[in-house]
């Protein structure tokens, strides 16, 4: 019996991911832009001078591995992945779909750089073609190629960073949540709501007695009534930023009786902190499953952080959620990644003799974030590194 080789095998894996792995690549759509740029360099390959100074000769993807960790092991600007998948899109159709235990060969020929799989030129799907026909193999344990449903597939950024603030902080407008559901009561013994606790709420609409099913739409968000986001700059009022307080389940809506209002009834199932009369509900939206794929912005932008995420907070380490002042109006969306610029400090020069100076040094890079979550005219993004402490008030840039 003929015995195909391990990455003959890893070939036959991807030619069913590419069958069975049409729902992750919904998930985890590739935009027509990043697609192009893929494309193009498909053909051409990246300039060695584009390559990370220690880029090694291969590489296989472990589990635990991000997209743009392997990104920055090949290139030395991380968010240029597209970069690194059209180097290997013969057999990567989606950049998304990845997997721990691929070999990654990195070729350089005539000035330019192209990245493979390992197992020879084209190693998928002819490869696996030919095989196709055996009906029984030997698989040797040396190889294994992660399940293959998205599931298995390596993310661009450990989800754990962001998954917790999806569906935390929110941008609103003042008047959307001076509109929404409030708190008006809690039974006679409570003062302050927390976990398990129930609550009464006016302004949901008039439904019968419902038993909560996951995925329905008696799942509720509560907020505290939203703070005013400022310009660091000019002091003017760019945004409304609710604050996010915990989780509620719909157990019965609103009704009448003897010509009086009868509230919702709701229970608390998650409190971040305490909840009380007067705060506000808005619905839970559906689960996201997003990629992330980091690009730089279009064209040229220079924006500001506006706020830390969380109570208090003027200072930001790395993995940690700013808002910045550009949203989708300003053509960001997610995956925009942007340096950030620490402010050069004034002084005074004092180098010519009887003659002074106010000069202010040149801004420099402090690292970079990403956009996860862009509303109109602002955005939340992660701190993916820095070398320094983030301020409110640092400029952000496009990253060279």
């Amino acid at each position: 019996m003929h015995k195909p080789s391990p990455f003959a095998l890893a070939a036959t894996c991807l030619l069913a991911l590419a069958a069975t792995g049409a729902l992750a690549q919904q998930r985890y759509p590739v935009t027509n832009e990043q697609r192009s740029t893929a494309q193009q360099v498909s053909q051409t390959g990246v300039p060695l001078s584009e390559l990370a100074p220690d880029a090694p000769d291969q590489y296989t993807v472990k589990r635990g591995d991000t997209l743009w960790g392997i990104s920055g092991i090949f290139l030395k600007s991380p968010w240029r992945w597209p970069e690194l998948w059209g180097m290997n899109m013969q057999e990567v159709r989606n950049p998304n779909l990845i997997y721990p235990g691929q070999l990654l060969v990195l070729e350089r020929s005539d000035g330019r750089a192209r990245l493979r799989f390992g197992g020879g030129s084209g190693g998928g799907a002819q490869a696996a073609a030919d095989d196709s026909a055996i009906p029984t193999v030997r698989v040797s344990p040396r190889v294994r190629i992660e399940p293959l449903t998205g599931g298995g597939a390596i993310p661009t950024l450990q989800p754990n960073l962001i998954e917790p603030f999806l569906n935390e902080p929110l941008i609103v407008e003042d008047s959307q949540m001076k509109a929404a559901p409030r708190i008006v009561a809690v039974p006679e013994d409570k003062i302050l709501i927390t976990r398990g606790d129930r609550a009464y709420v006016r302004g949901l609409s008039s439904t019968p007695l419902v038993q909560q099913t996951p995925g329905r739409s008696d799942d509720y968000r509560v907020f505290r009534d939203a703070r005013a986001i400022a310009d660091p700059v000019t002091n003017k009022v760019i945004g409304y930023e609710a604050a996010y307080l915990g989780k509620a389940q719909l157990v019965r809506g609103e009704s009448t009786r003897d010509g009086a209002v009868v509230p919702a009834t709701i229970d608390i199932v998650f409190a971040k902190e305490d909840i009380h009369v007067g705060d506000r509900l808005l619905p839970e939206p559906p689960r996201q499953f997003m990629a992330y794929a980091p690009h730089a912005p279009t064209a040229p932008v220079n924006g500001v952080i506006v706020s830390v995420y969380g109570d208090a907070v003027s200072l930001a380490g790395q993995n940690q959620i700013v808002l910045i002042d550009k949203g989708t109006a300003d053509g960001i969306d997610t995956g925009t990644v942007f340096a950030i610029m620490k402010a050069g400090v004034r002084d005074v020069d004092r180098t010519q003799s009887g003659q002074t100076a106010n000069i202010r040094l040149p801004d420099e890079r402090n690292g970079l974030l990403m956009v996860f979550r862009p509303f109109d005219h602002l955005s939340y993004a992660l701190i993916l590194s820095i070398e320094d402490a983030v301020r409110i008030g640092d400029h952000i840039a496009n990253p060279r």
